[in-house]
């Protein structure tokens, strides 16, 4: 009975394994495209405002602060 399993259990595993890959490679492109643009930021301001609040607290816990006020800033003087 268990050798009928492993195949089954290996397909499983490597398609766990992939959805992970996937996860972590999406989630880096998402941080580097967070990290580049403030235009993006403002998109995601509007749309996923939790999501870019992890962001801003990833940056400020790395020791990188002033980004959340630069952006603010900058959307505020956009609008008048």
């Amino acid at each position: 009975m268990a050798r009928t399993l492993e195949p089954l259990a290996r397909k499983i595993f490597k398609g766990v394994l992939a959805v992970e890959l996937f996860g972590v490679f999406g989630a880096y492109v998402l941080f580097r495209k967070m990290d580049t643009s403030q235009d993006f930021r403002q998109t995601m301001s509007k749309k996923f405002p939790s999501i870019l609040e992890v962001y801003y607290k990833s940056i400020e816990y790395s020791g990188m602060y002033g980004i959340r006020q630069q952006d603010e800033e900058k959307w505020l003087n956009n609008k008048s």
